[in-house]
C-alpha cells in the first residue's frame, strides 16, 4: 500500500524510485508473490521510461522483465505478468533494436496476444497498442502500418480514454496517407481530460500531438 501511494506520485522520479525500492524489499525469492512480482514489474517499467540515467533505465527494464516473467509463471491465466513482461521487453527492444529487438518480437507478440486472450481491455487495451507498435517499427521485417491500424481501431472499440492509442493511430494514419483522420485524432488528444492518475503520461502524449500538428500539417 505504501509503494502504491508513492507510485501515484510518480511524476516525482524520486518517489517512483522509492516505490520500486520499497516493493523490492518485499520480494522473497523463496516464496514468490504474484501481486508483488507484477507490481514490481510495472513500477520498474515506469522508472525505466522516466529516469534520465541510462544505466538506471536499463537496469529497471531488466528487473521489470524478469519480475513480469516470474508473475506470468505463477499465474499464467492472469494478464498482468504477461503484459508487464512484454512491456519491459518492448522498451529494451527500442533501446537495442538490433541486439534485442529482432530476437524479442515473437516473445512480445506472444505475451501481448495472451493478454488479449485473457483480458483484451487490460491497461486501457494497451496490448493492442503494443502489437500495433511492432507493426509500425518493423517495416523492414514485414511490419505493416495497415495492420497497426487494425489493432488500434480495435483498441478504440474497447477503450476511449487511452491517449496513446489516439497518438499511435494518428501516426499510423499518417504512414498510410490518411492525413485528415490523423489530424482529427491529434486534435482529439488536445481536447481530452485525462484521469488524474494518468496526468503525467497524458502530458507526454499531448506534447507529441502538438509537435505532429505543427510539423506535419
Amino acid at each position: 500500500a505504501q509503494a502504491e501511494t508513492l507510485f501515484r506520485e510518480r511524476q516525482n522520479t524520486a518517489k517512483l524510485r522509492e516505490a520500486v525500492a520499497l516493493l523490492g524489499k518485499a520480494r522473497n525469492p523463496d516464496r514468490r508473490d504474484y501481486e508483488i512480482e507484477w507490481q514490481f514489474a510495472r513500477f520498474n517499467y515506469f522508472l525505466g521510461k522516466q529516469t534520465e540515467n541510462e544505466k538506471e533505465s536499463a537496469e529497471a527494464f531488466e528487473k521489470g522483465k524478469q519480475a513480469g516473467r516470474i508473475a506470468s509463471r505463477i499465474e499464467p491465466n492472469k494478464p498482468e505478468g504477461h503484459f508487464w513482461f512484454a512491456a519491459n521487453l518492448g522498451e529494451q527492444a527500442k533501446e537495442s533494436p538490433v541486439t534485442v529487438g529482432i530476437k524479442s518480437v515473437d516473445d512480445i507478440r506472444e505475451a501481448m496476444n495472451k493478454v488479449i486472450e485473457l483480458q483484451p481491455d487490460y491497461q486501457g487495451a494497451s496490448a493492442y497498442d503494443a502489437l500495433a507498435q511492432i507493426e509500425l517499427t518493423t517495416g523492414m521485417f514485414g511490419g505493416k502500418a495497415e495492420k497497426a491500424i487494425e489493432y488500434l481501431e480495435k483498441a478504440l472499440t474497447l477503450e476511449k480514454e487511452n491517449s496513446y492509442i489516439y497518438l499511435h493511430l494518428a501516426e499510423a494514419y499518417l504512414a498510410t496517407g490518411r492525413r485528415a483522420e490523423a489530424k482529427k485524432h491529434l486534435q482529439h488528444i488536445l481536447q481530452m481530460k485525462p484521469a488524474p492518475e494518468y496526468a503525467f503520461e497524458y502530458k507526454e502524449v499531448s506534447e507529441k500531438a502538438k509537435k505532429l500538428l505543427e510539423t506535419r500539417f
